[in-house]
């Protein structure tokens, strides 16, 4: 076994702006899923995930849906500007992303014909608090009208169907990113995995910055994690506490999983960084897509089945699977 990851360097890999999928498939499910119990790699569909999983495992998802957190605006000087909720605070004061952050005072308001923000104080990192004005209207119901889909920078256009960056299964409007893995799956494929005895359980964890932020530091030690607000309900515990195996879909299902395996109340923030040298207490079995290179998600993958991340990687790029978000997805076993 490798030693653990140190720098970005130990967690790089080649990826072509051509392996990047620029748009979904027509068909969720139609996903390819590559399959590796940690000897052998093999190829599928995500169809046919019900029968690569066996009876008495628990598939876990994260069931929340993505909010349509961004909102082109003008300053008063006429410039354009945007504005990427990432984290409602309280009844009034949201944490976001805005551009230009720095060229905007405390105060300043940014504008379009359906609402306005009020600029508030400056956290860092283009971050800042603001505060949503949209009259007597509920302020989510503004955001479906005018607000777009947050997709990652490398997706470069709005797709036509916003419902495409949803999953099937969502549930509350509260993640500023798609759990992404989670859009492969289909009432078809649920529908499989109860006649197999494939039980399904839900957490939910507010996806947010850490998700679609590079890593800007050299060093993994001096990465700190946003955090993000989860919630394992007790359904799903006692589903865990039965399963024979514990299968999460996406990395953000295996943040929250494994936040509260670890003593974590079953809700509250997470701010687990999770690289080698990791101990596991929860999942066993992970479905996600293929990351992008220096990520806190590849250290994630890395911690989860070791170096051998370098050679199903290298073999989803040789058989042309589409990576990152709109992209195909693995099944890997933990070996670590």
């Amino acid at each position: 076994m490798d030693p653990p990851p140190q720098t970005l360097d130990d967690i790089r890999y080649e990826l072509p702006v051509t392996s990047i999928a620029q748009t979904p498939l027509k068909r969720r499910d139609e996903s390819r899923l590559l399959v590796d119990d940690g000897t052998e790699i093999s190829h599928s569909r995500v169809s046919a995930l019900p029968e690569v999983l066996r009876k008495g495992d628990l598939v876990v998802v994260n069931n929340t849906r993505v909010l349509k957190a961004r909102v082109q605006l003008r300053r008063s000087t006429g410039g354009a500007a945007e504005v990427l909720l990432l984290e409602q605070l309280d009844d009034r004061r949201w944490e976001a992303l805005v551009r230009p952050s720095r060229k905007l005072k405390v105060g300043a308001v940014l504008r379009n014909d359906a609402m306005s923000f009020v600029i508030g104080e400056d956290l860092g990192e283009g971050r800042r608090i603001v505060e949503p004005e949209v009259g007597s209207r509920r302020l989510l119901d503004v955001l479906e009208e005018v607000g777009l889909p947050p997709l990652p920078p490398y997706i470069e256009q709005q797709i036509s169907d916003p419902e495409r960056y949803q999953t099937v299964f969502g549930q509350r409007r509260v993640s500023a990113a798609a759990p992404t893995a989670g859009l492969h799956l289909t009432e078809s494929v649920f529908a499989g995995l109860e006649a197999k005895g494939v039980q399904v359980g839900t957490v939910e964890l507010a996806v947010g910055l850490d998700t679609f932020r590079p890593l800007t530091v050299d060093r993994l030690d001096d990465h700190v994690m946003h955090s993000e607000w989860y919630s394992i309900p007790e359904a799903t515990q006692q589903l865990i506490n039965t399963a024979q195996r514990v299968v999460a879909i996406g990395t953000t299902t295996v943040r929250a999983l494994e936040t509260w395996g670890h003593g974590a109340p079953a809700e509250g923030r997470s701010s687990l960084f999770i690289r080698r040298p990791f101990d596991w207490s929860v999942v066993e079995v992970m479905m996600t897509n293929f990351h992008l290179p220096a990520s806190t998600l590849l250290c994630m993958i890395d911690a989860f089945v070791g170096p051998r991340w370098r050679e199903i990687y290298a073999e989803a790029l040789a058989q042309g699977y589409r990576f990152l978000s709109f992209g195909d997805a693995m099944l890997v076993e933990r070996r670590v």
